[in-house]
């Protein structure tokens, strides 16, 4: 068995290729798990530079991975006490709402300018992230604070669900930061909530491409394998790892990501026109 691309190349369905990506998902796994963005903004860059697979195939695949790090996940932190529901089911109906609707705008939107939209909000959340403090310490409990900005939460979060349909992001890498600084939600409750939330929004986000026939099962099945371990395994360390140590290790890896989908995407819309 193969992996094919849209360009009739073929990957090894056993041997190096698979073993790859199945470290490349449990990366993926972790820091999802850990930061509440699913791994997406992780898997699509990994796929698109690394593997050289269609944007169009691995933002499907990447949704996948959502919705597997998301089952993988939020029982975790449910269990711990750290996921908001009431917040969450409050905000997950805008979310999929954003979801469909940029499911189907995708299919009007070139690749090149999609992979420029992902570096650049790539830049943005790693900025966020260096650049603004966190404006309460973290809570041991959910009783230690209240959201507030109802009306900016789910009108941010419609948003969230239409990139998470365009970038197979899942939505978590806007909804973490959301909640974070706009409704005055702890980060680490923030991450935990958005891991409950994205993987309704990953699942009404990949029916568009499955439709389409972008979903390809023998990419995702690999990377499925190693998303589960991996957002098992960070859904264990983030309660334990410093809040800080978390946002500034990511953010280095955020603003390379966004470095190589911008020079990507600029070379992609140069050679169109």
């Amino acid at each position: 068995m193969t992996l094919s691309d849209a360009r009739g190349r073929s990957y090894p369905r056993r041997g190096m290729t698979v073993l790859l990506l199945i470290a490349v998902g449990a990366l993926a796994g972790t820091l999802g798990a850990m930061l509440g963005i699913g791994g997406g903004i992780v898997l699509v860059p990994a796929l698109v530079l690394g593997f050289d697979i269609p944007l169009e195939q691995a933002i499907p695949a990447s949704l996948m991975c959502v919705v597997a790090s998301s089952c993988s996940a939020a029982a975790g932190y449910v269990h711990n006490h750290l996921s908001d529901i009431r917040l969450g089911l409050s905000l997950e109906l805008a979310t999929v709402l954003g979801a469909i609707a940029g499911g189907m705008v995708a299919a009007m939107v070139a690749p090149a300018m999609v992979a420029v939209v992902f570096g650049l909000f790539t830049l943005y959340v790693a900025l966020q992230m260096l650049l603004l403090r966190s404006p309460r310490q973290e809570p041991g409990a959910l009783d230690d604070y209240a959201p507030a900005n109802y009306p900016l939460g789910i009108s941010g979060s419609f948003v969230a669900g239409g990139l998470s349909s365009l970038l197979g992001v899942g939505g978590g890498p806007l909804k973490v930061p959301l909640m974070t600084y706009g409704m005055h939600v702890p980060f680490k409750v923030a991450s935990a909530t958005s891991n409950l939330m994205i993987g309704v929004t990953g699942a009404a986000s990949v029916a568009a491409y499955a439709l389409r026939g972008h979903l390809k099962l023998a990419l995702v099945s690999p990377l499925v394998v190693g998303v589960l371990g991996g957002a098992y395994v960070g859904s264990r360390l983030m309660p334990k790892v410093p809040t800080v140590v978390l946002k500034r290790l990511f953010a280095v890896v955020l603003l390379v990501v966004a470095a190589q989908m911008l020079w990507k995407g600029g070379r992609d819309c140069g050679r169109a026109f």
